[in-house]
Formats: structure tokens, sequence, C-alpha cells
């Protein structure tokens, strides 16, 4: 039997069939760079190295994408009560995730972008959205009109009639639609900004890896992974922009790993709730963390305690 691999989007085992035969091209979200990474980003990491290893032994070359969000909202503020320059505190917390990659036993990505060094190539995807007229202008800001995509939803299964302004879906009375979603944010003082054709400005979170996977794996992809916490708005979002800007299927397969859980609770930076990678490592050996994921199925929470980590040491 061939090789089949379960997708998000259809909810369903499928043949493992790339674009190109024999080729795999693999996106995956990395962390977006605030505050130190903790084990449950670690454990995407390794559940993703894992498939990569396994694609390579059965003869696939797979070409790895992981980026690093070091333009957003959380680094602004986080800056901010800092006292520091956002992109510099981004870059440290980037050299700090290379290192733990070393540290993990994880085999490199082959291109480790990061949003920053991406602008041309967002700003472009923006201009062609609002050519297309999946896209409007509303002082500075662009947003992406979900109504202009008949199929948005599809991997979440929401239907956009039933979304309601609220906890995931920002109310702004300039919005044509309460989930339309921002590609490019006016400048705001103290923030970092790059010209664009609608003013000084920064993109949205979503249109970021959309355009970093465009120009580092072409149109169409084979897997695009990342924690299932991104299925609705991020990857829901990254779905309704590039298809409509290329006319193709982005991702044949989408691949979610579960949460890991601290405490009966999901691991969260936000929260609190975390054990640092950093920490980890001075208690454990790597491959104590890559034991506990591979006991695991990749797609169900994962529990975390000290008597796990025990068993599995």
């Amino acid at each position: 039997m061939g090789l089949r691999i379960f997708n998000t989007l259809s909810r369903k085992k499928e043949p493992f069939e790339t674009v190109v035969e024999g080729q795999v091209r693999m996106y995956v979200c990395g962390p977006t760079v605030y505050d130190q990474a903790h084990i449950g980003h670690a454990m995407s990491s390794i559940v993703f190295d894992v498939i990569r290893r396994y694609l390579e032994y059965r003869g696939y070359q797979v070409r790895h994408v992981m980026n690093y969000t070091d333009v957003d909202d959380k680094i602004i503020a986080r800056s901010k009560e800092l006292g520091q320059d956002p992109i510099q505190l981004a870059q440290q917390y980037v050299e700090q995730y290379d290192r733990h990659l070393q540290e993990l036993n994880l085999l490199p990505p082959d291109v480790r972008p990061r949003v920053s060094d991406e602008i041309d190539g967002i700003v472009g995807m923006v201009k062609g959205l609002i050519e297309a007229g999946h896209a409007y202008r509303v002082n500075g800001d662009v947003y992406f009109d979900v109504g202009s995509d008949p199929h948005y939803g599809k991997l979440s299964g929401r239907k956009l009639d039933e979304m309601q302004p609220g906890a995931r879906l920002e109310i702004d009375e300039r919005k044509r639609n309460p989930a339309d979603f921002a590609l490019w944010k006016a400048a705001k003082p103290g923030e970092p900004s790059w010209e664009s054709p609608w003013g000084r400005g920064r993109p949205g979170w979503h249109i970021e890896c959309s355009a970093m996977s465009l120009h580092h794996l072409g149109d169409q992809i084979d897997i695009h992974g990342g924690g299932n916490d991104l299925i609705f708005p991020h990857h829901e979002n990254e779905i309704a922009q590039t298809e409509s800007l290329t006319g193709q299927q982005f991702s044949r397969y989408w691949v979610h790993n579960g949460m890991m859980q601290l405490n009966g609770e999901t691991m969260s930076k936000s929260t609190g709730n975390m054990l640092p990678i950093a920490e980890f490592l001075q208690q454990s050996e790597a491959d104590v963390l890559r034991l506990i994921v591979l006991n695991s199925h990749y797609r169900t929470p994962l529990a975390f305690n000290s008597e796990i980590a025990e068993a599995a040491a």
C-alpha cells in the first residue's frame, strides 16, 4: 500500500501524491518571536522533523521551509514593555530558537525566512489582491474581502454567515464584513513600518506566511503544517488570499499537530502556562522530549508533567 496522510481539509486519510513526483514542498508555521519559546513550540518542530525524516527515508526529496514571524502586534507590545526596538527584540529570540533547533537534534529547515526580509513580496501580493478585486483600501489599511471567496471556511468548516464578531473576529466598522482581515496596517508612531502604495505601514499576520510560501516554494505546495490552533483564522485566511491570487490549490495536504498541555491547560506564552525549552533542556536530555512526542499521536493533545518526563528518561 502506498503512503497515505491525514488531510485536515478533507478530514480523512488520502493517498500521498505530490505536485512533482519524488519531491515534497513543505511549509511549516514557526514561532512568533516575542518571548522565550516553550516545549509546545518544540513539539510542533519535532513532529514535522519526524515527518520530514520519514519522507526522506521513503526516498522523497524534501524542501522544508519554516518561518519566523518577527513583525507582529505581540512583538510590538512586548518591545514597548521592555523599551527595546521590536526588530532587535525579535532577532534575539530568532537566534535563541535557532540554537534550540540544534540542541533538540532537529534537521535545520532548508529556508528560515523572516517577515522583515520579505516585505517586497508581501506588498506585491497585497497589490495583486487589490487589482483582482479581492481586497480593498481604507485610510491606509488594506483588508481582504472574504465575501469575494465563495469557498471561504472550507478548512475550518465554518460558514461565513454564521460567524459572529467577537473573540476571533476583529470588530471594525470600516470593514465590509466582520470576518474581513487586515493584509496591510497603516503605520502608527513607534512601530516598525515600510513604504507601500498605500502609505507607510506593516503587513498583517496572515499575508506574511502566504507570501513567504509563494516566494520559497512556488504557487503550489504539498504540505502546509502547524499547530491545530492555527486552523482558524490563520490557515483559513492563508488559503483564501493565496488561492484568490493564484487561482490554484494552495496546499495539497494540511497537517496539524495537537497542543501540548501543562497542568491540564494548553501551553501558551500569552497566559504564562508554559515550560521554556531552555529550562527543559537544563533538566532533561533532548531525546526525552522527542520520545514524549513519539509516544503520542501527533494530532492529539499531549499532556506534560514531571512523571511523564521521568518515564521518558
